[in-house]
């Protein structure tokens, strides 16, 4: 019988396994519920929940590349509100490890967000994703700036208190993402999601103008899988003592253990979902015969193994 340890822990929390559903790709995990049991997850991510509802942006609002997709979705949700009548009760009802991910036009946003998850039961962590449009700052992204990423994320500490903890996800679109990376760690983040999308643009040789309506969106997919591992790897370095939730273009096993060698001490699966509702069970799997093929005992002795390879 395996004595292999396949749990890990983003800062205080602990979860099962280290496959997560990466936020907006499955949304509160109904649909995935159809193909397998969500308390098989580490953790489902629920899709960015903001104050109010929204519809979101224009169609179209993805378009097919190569090797991944460009969304502009335009963070559609229910709200809080209904959210959290909703939502949180039937994921606690399926066994779900709970992950909450919030996203705000402003910082008062985020404050009022974390007021309102704070007291609610059945949540593990809060993903705090400010690589989202920021309304405050003429359309540019919290993660992109020091200053606002910091007060962001300092505001869902003060409202959130000690006991959640928070997951800062970033932009990979910056010179310098070790930099970002501690200053949200410095304002309360016990730990990092990397990578969100990468900015990106289709234009369509037929019509001669941007497939997406909105012009650009975000890139996912195996295309930017080398983009993650290099953010992952980098931040790590610069961080060594800070979990990271890995995410970026992972179909299979060996994606997760590249990520993981990284510096990531979890992976979440996002596009890959789309063509297989199976792939994050399939990963799971892969990742751990891998693991256990290459003689480590457990996840954590694998985490960031790439750095100390070096040595």
């Amino acid at each position: 019988m395996s004595t292999f340890d396949f749990t890990t822990q983003l800062g205080s929390a602990r979860f099962n396994n280290p496959i997560f559903t990466a936020s907006g790709c499955a949304g509160s995990g109904k649909e995935l519920s159809q193909f397998f049991a969500l308390e098989n997850l580490g953790a489902v991510v629920t899709k960015s929940i903001m104050l109010k509802p929204r519809s979101g942006r224009a169609t179209p609002r993805m378009a097919e590349t190569p090797s991944g997709m460009l969304n502009s979705i335009g963070l559609q949700g229910p709200g809080i509100d209904i959210f959290l009548e909703n939502d949180i009760p039937w994921l606690v009802n399926q066994g779900a490890t709970i992950v909450v991910s919030i996203a705000g036009e402003s910082v008062e946003d985020y404050a009022i967000l974390a007021r309102r998850l704070r007291a609610v039961p059945g949540i593990s962590a809060l993903e705090v994703n400010i690589s989202c449009p920021n309304v405050e700052n003429r359309g540019q992204v919290f993660a992109c700036d020091p200053v606002t990423a910091r007060a962001a994320v300092e505001a869902v500490r003060r409202n959130i208190g000690g006991e959640l903890p928070i997951i800062a996800k970033l932009s990979p679109d910056v010179t310098d993402i070790a930099s970002i990376a501690e200053e949200v760690v410095a304002a309360g983040a016990d730990g990092l999601a990397l990578i969100n999308t990468v900015l990106g643009m289709v234009i369509d040789t037929n019509t001669m103008r941007p497939k997406l309506a909105g012009k650009t969106g975000g890139l996912s997919g195996p295309a930017i899988r080398p983009v993650a591992v290099r953010a992952i790897y980098q931040v790590h370095a610069r961080l060594p003592h800070v979990s990271i939730l890995g995410m970026g273009g992972v179909t299979s096993g060996r994606d997760a253990l590249e990520l993981i060698l990284a510096g990531a001490s979890a992976v979440s699966i996002g596009t890959a979902t789309f063509g297989n509702p199976f792939a994050a069970m399939t990963v799971r799997s892969e990742l751990e015969e891998l693991l256990i093929a290459k003689g480590f005992s457990s996840v954590k002795q694998a985490v960031g193994y790439a750095h100390r390879a070096e040595g």
